[in-house]
């Protein structure tokens, strides 16, 4: 118990008290850590600590308070000057037909002050837990400081996920101060809006609810055709499949030619003459 004491006394010290140039939490604990290291029990506890200069620590603040954010901060552990940061996703709202809360979907902001230029480590560490614990093998982390650019978003290759302990972790070399990282480049909810408006704008669809989410958004159903099949397309049964709904726009903008003032080719021309579309951009928004 004393030991933690004073360790987290020195630690709020260095936090909190104004420090002249050069000064070093490194060195403001050497009488204490002298002092304590003549006892045999407070050696493991200081040893960890070694001569780290507490100083020149990278400071990590993470948020999801943004739409389509998850992404929970747990700790910042250093270790040997490495940093690691520890992420929980946060679960879903209880479903009452499987009894349970999914998750699996990531997307957060790391800002990380007096970081550039090194190395942190990121940690899912509830990664284990999630529901479909099998799609993070060989799976790869993005990354971008522009979030809303779907171009922006890079693959993060060294990320790894471990099966013996739950997490998923990777590695990356602060630039900016600000980076975003997620499961998948994310399709917003502006963007999902955006492109219902364009089909409520076209006069050969029609827009209606199939209902509401546990959030209260709308389940949007565009319908287009006139075919005697009918053809049933829906996208994003889990919100997080942020990549279904980059097709459904391809999809719709295609069929209705959304890019070309309404016209269309010869093939989508056929192909509407044929079928009755029934085209869901997000089962879950």
């Amino acid at each position: 118990m004393l030991r933690v004491a004073v360790a987290s006394s020195a630690l709020l010290f260095a936090k909190t008290t104004a420090r002249p140039a050069g000064f070093s939490c490194a060195a403001a604990f050497l009488p204490v850590r002298r002092a304590l290291l003549a006892s045999s029990a407070a050696t493991a506890s200081f040893s960890a600590l070694g001569d780290m200069n507490f100083v020149d620590a990278p400071e990590v603040a993470v948020s999801d308070a943004f739409d389509g954010g998850n992404g929970e901060l747990v700790k910042t552990e250093f270790n040997g000057g490495q940093a690691t940061v520890n992420i929980r996703i946060r679960p879903d709202i209880y479903t009452e037909l499987e009894k349970k809360h999914h998750f699996q979907h990531f997307f957060f902001r790391s800002s990380v002050k007096g970081g550039e230029g090194r190395s942190v480590k990121y940690a899912i560490v509830n990664a284990g837990e999630a529901s479909y614990a099998k799609a993070w093998k060989e799976s790869t982390t993005f990354v971008s400081t522009k979030p809303s650019d779907p171009q922006s978003w890079t693959r993060i290759v060294d990320t790894q996920y471990d099966a013996s302990t739950g997490h998923l972790t990777w590695t990356h070399k602060h630039k900016a101060s600000g980076v975003y990282f997620a499961y998948f480049p994310p399709y917003s909810y502006e963007r999902h809006l955006a492109i219902i408006s364009r089909c409520e704008a076209s006069k050969d669809c029609t827009v209606e609810s199939l209902g509401k989410t546990l959030d209260g958004r709308e389940i949007e159903c565009i319908t287009l055709g006139s075919g005697p099949s009918n053809c049933w397309v829906i996208h994003r049964q889990h919100p997080g499949e942020n990549m279904s709904e980059f097709y459904a726009e391809g999809l719709l903008t295609r069929l209705l030619g959304l890019d070309s003032g309404g016209s269309v080719d010869g093939m989508v021309s056929k192909i509407r003459k044929m079928y009755t579309f029934y085209i869901v951009p997000s089962m879950n928004p």
